[in-house]
């Protein structure tokens, strides 16, 4: 039967499927495997979902993370709109648990720490896909490294190649160099390598990759910063901030900061954004807006949080945890066109005790290998 319909037609039917539906027809047979492991009809499949970029929801309640996407706004052309979008469920990753926020880049999830049943009683650092549900366990450091420590999680979309860095703030004691630690999923071993940043810094928690570059905020000496780290040269630079940002945001290619501040009950919402427009000159745009008559209707401010910008330039917000009912919604703010959308999101499981946390022009990838990266498959 498989060998009657002609491989043509199994791409272009494959690659209109959901990823997880096209997942599972690799395991029809090995023709088929072979056939939708080609470079041909990954970069296919990848091309149509970046046309439909989605928002990758996780929600961690009681212990476990579930991931979820749903559908992001195309365009809306009204001033102020309201909309109900079903959300998709993944997977439900609960081989541990993490106190912990999870990071995002290039399709893979990053837990910094968390707690493996079975396994021995320190905290591990996991890289799962939430696509496949599978993972790994990255390795363990030194022990007089397994204190307090800032890692994240980076892309080099040159050689394709996903990163950790690691830094023990026990470093930051002392007045020497800062040592760093850098791991490359999918290397022959998987091991830490020890590389020289040319400064001393604290780092903190806010962070994004963009183009290959991680960025991250610290802070130099009494100055607030944003470190730079190019993740295939492995070298580090830093640039000023004015202060310390909330969030911080790939905006349309550019590194950007978003301040979010709401007074409760009767004080505005105002939304205070930076661009660094040149990083030679370290020269910041300056954008600020409020925001009070789209999201006093919602009466959920004391909830939000910037989750990031999407490639058209929305900005998304979104309620740090749920409120008291079943239902939560997304808020996509578009400064230049002026609109206001907001998203009901239907069929995501909250209660008062959930986190949420939230990723935006999320891309359904079928080329990123788990065999490759040494991914394990999980039992979710």
């Amino acid at each position: 039967m498989e060998n009657s319909i002609p491989t043509d037609l199994i791409i272009e039917i494959v690659s209109r499927l959901p990823a997880k539906s096209a997942a599972r027809c690799r395991c029809v047979s090995k023709p088929w495997r072979s056939i939708l492991r080609r470079q041909g009809f990954t970069d296919l499949f990848l091309t149509r979902s970046k046309a439909y970029p989605r928002l990758l929801l996780a929600v961690r309640q009681d212990g476990e993370w579930s991931f979820y996407s749903t559908p992001q706004p195309q365009n809306p052309s009204e001033k102020s709109s309201l909309v109900v979008s079903a959300a998709d469920f993944h997977i439900k990753f609960s081989k541990g648990t993490s106190g912990y926020n999870c990071s995002y880049a290039s399709g893979l999830i990053y837990f910094h720490k968390m707690c493996i049943p079975r396994e021995d009683e320190d905290l591990k650092r996991v890289i799962c896909n939430p696509l496949t549900g599978q993972y790994v366990i990255l390795p363990e450091l030194p022990p007089e490294l397994r204190g307090g420590s800032y890692s994240y999680l980076g892309f080099d979309p040159v050689n394709k190649e996903f990163k950790v860095l690691f830094m023990s703030t026990c470093m930051y004691i002392a007045d020497n160099d800062t040592d760093h630690y850098i791991l490359t999923l999918g290397a022959e071993e998987l091991r830490w390598r020890e590389i020289k940043c040319p400064f001393t810094h604290e780092p903190f928690w806010e962070r994004i990759c963009i183009d290959g570059v991680l960025y991250y905020s610290a802070q130099h000496g009494i100055y607030d910063v944003i470190v730079c780290f190019d993740v295939r040269s492995e070298t580090f630079k830093f640039v000023g901030a004015e202060s310390r940002f909330d969030q911080l945001i790939n905006y349309k290619g550019k590194l950007g900061g978003i301040k979010l501040e709401c007074e409760r009950m009767f004080g505005p919402v105002e939304l205070h954004m930076r661009v660094l427009e040149d990083v030679e000159k370290q020269e910041w745009s300056k954008y600020d807006y409020t925001l009070s008559a789209e999201i006093d209707v919602f009466n959920v401010k004391e909830y939000l949080s910037v989750h990031g910008v999407t490639a058209t330039g929305d900005i998304v917000l979104l309620m740090k945890s749920a409120p008291a009912r079943a239902l939560f919604n997304a808020f996509y703010f578009n400064p230049e066109r002026k609109t206001f959308q907001s998203v009901e999101i239907q069929g995501v499981g909250v209660d008062r005790d959930c986190k949420l946390q939230a990723f935006v022009d999320y891309v359904e990838d079928l080329s990123i290998n788990d065999d490759a990266m040494q991914l394990k498959s999980s039992t979710f």
